[in-house]
C-alpha cells in the first residue's frame, strides 16, 4: 500500500446552501490546515452536515468556493475527488466480506486484485480487525461496522477525512474508544479531518479546532479551549452550556454592572453581558480578587466532582457556581461571590436575548 498523502488545505470561501425556502448554509468561510482536526460542532439541523456534503460533492452550492490546495472542488464529482467520507450509520455491503468492503472503492477504482487485497488487509490491521477479513457484515458489532467504514474511506489515502457523527449510535465507552482511535489514525496518516459533532464534550475531547455552526453559519474556528475561556460571541458561550450572564453597560472601553462592579474590556459602547463559567466563580466569605458580588445562597447540591450551588443576586439575578466538594457553603448564608479577572470575558449583549 502507497503512503497515504499529506492532508490537504481545505477552504471554504463565502460558501452558501439553500434547499427551497430553507436556508441550510449562510455565507461560510473556513479554513482548515493541512493536517489538522477539527470538529464541526452545532446542534442539529444547524447545517453541520450540509457542509460535510458539500465538501463531498453530494451538493453543489448556490454560491461560494471550495478549494483543496488551492484548486477548486466544484468542478469534480464526488468520486473523483480526494476526500473519505464516513457517516453516521456505516452503509456496508452486506452481501460482501469485511475485506471486500474494505476495498470496494479501490476495486471501482482500478486497482488490481492483488494490490486491493494487500492494501485493504493491512488498513483493518491498522483498525484492529485484523482476522475478521472473511467475516459479513451481520456477524460484526456496531463498533466493529463503523471500524469497517472508517478502513474502507482510508485505505483510498484521501487528502481529507469528514466524519459525519460516525459514534453517535455507540455506547458512551464504545464512543470514547473510538474517537481515540480515530485521531492516532488522523495523526499517523496526517489527513485533514473534519469530526461532525453536536457533543461539546466530544468536540474538545477529540479535536484540536473547533468550528461552530449556529444556525448555518460560522459563529466561532479555532482553538477548542477558547471556547470555555474566552468566547466570542454570547451564542457561543451558551452553547458550551451553563454560563453565568451578568447584564450591564460598556462606556469608554470599561464594562459597570450594579452590584458588581466594573471591568475593563474592548468591545463598543452599549448593552453587554460579562460571562463567566460556573467553575470560575469563586464562593467565600470575603471578596476575591476581581469583580465580586454579595449574594445569598439558595440551593446546595452535590454532583459527584463539585457541589452545584444557586445563589441569588441583590437586585434578583440568579447565578450558578461549581466549587469544590467540601467547600463550606449552606444554604440561607451569605456569601461573597467572585471571578478572577481571567475568567470573565465581555460581550457584546442583544437586548432582545433573554438576561
Amino acid at each position: 500500500m502507497s503512503a497515504t498523502p499529506a492532508g490537504g488545505l481545505l477552504e471554504l470561501s463565502s460558501v452558501s446552501k439553500r434547499f427551497g425556502s430553507t436556508t441550510a448554509v449562510e455565507d461560510v468561510s473556513l479554513t482548515l490546515r493541512p493536517g489538522s482536526f477539527t470538529a464541526l460542532l452545532g446542534p442539529s439541523g444547524c447545517g453541520k452536515s450540509t457542509l460535510l456534503a458539500l465538501v463531498a460533492g453530494l451538493v453543489h452550492p448556490d454560491a461560494g468556493r471550495i478549494d483543496l490546495d488551492g484548486v477548486s472542488l466544484l468542478g469534480a464529482p464526488a468520486e473523483r475527488r480526494p476526500v473519505g467520507l464516513v457517516f453516521q450509520k456505516p452503509l456496508l455491503f452486506p452481501h460482501l466480506s469485511v475485506l471486500a468492503n474494505v476495498g470496494f472503492g479501490l476495486r471501482v477504482g482500478g486497482a488490481g486484485r492483488g494490490e486491493t487485497r494487500r492494501a485493504s488487509l493491512e488498513m483493518l490491521e491498522r483498525v484492529q480487525l485484523a482476522g475478521l477479513e472473511q467475516r459479513r457484515v451481520g456477524e460484526l458489532s456496531g463498533g466493529q461496522e463503523q471500524r469497517v467504514a472508517l478502513a474502507r474511506a482510508l485505505v483510498l489515502s484521501p487528502r481529507v477525512l469528514l466524519l459525519d457523527e460516525p459514534f453517535s449510535a455507540l455506547d458512551s465507552e464504545l464512543r470514547a474508544t473510538m474517537r481515540r482511535l480515530v485521531r492516532a489514525l488522523a495523526d499517523e496518516t496526517g489527513v485533514t479531518t473534519v469530526f461532525v459533532t453536536h457533543d461539546q464534550a466530544e468536540a474538545v475531547d477529540v479535536a484540536d479546532d473547533v468550528a461552530l455552526v449556529l444556525d448555518g453559519r460560522l459563529a466561532g474556528h479555532g482553538a477548542a479551549s477558547g471556547f470555555w475561556s474566552a468566547p466570542s460571541t454570547l451564542a457561543a458561550a451558551r452553547f458550551f452550556g451553563v454560563v453565568n450572564e451578568i447584564p450591564g453597560q460598556v462606556r469608554g472601553g470599561v464594562f459597570s454592572a450594579q452590584g458588581w462592579g466594573s471591568l475593563p474590556c474592548d468591545i463598543r459602547d452599549g448593552p453587554g453581558v460579562l460571562v463567566v463559567r460556573p467553575e470560575r466563580l469563586v464562593v467565600d466569605a470575603v471578596p476575591g480578587p476581581g469583580p465580586s458580588v454579595t449574594a445569598t445562597v439558595h440551593e446546595v447540591r452535590f454532583a459527584g466532582t463539585h457541589l452545584v450551588v444557586r445563589l441569588v443576586r441583590p437586585d434578583g439575578g440568579v447565578l450558578v457556581a461549581h466549587p469544590p466538594v467540601g467547600t463550606g457553603v449552606t444554604a440561607g448564608s451569605t456569601v461573597s461571590v467572585s471571578a478572577p479577572p481571567d475568567a470573565c470575558t465581555v460581550l457584546v449583549r442583544d437586548v432582545a436575548a433573554r438576561d
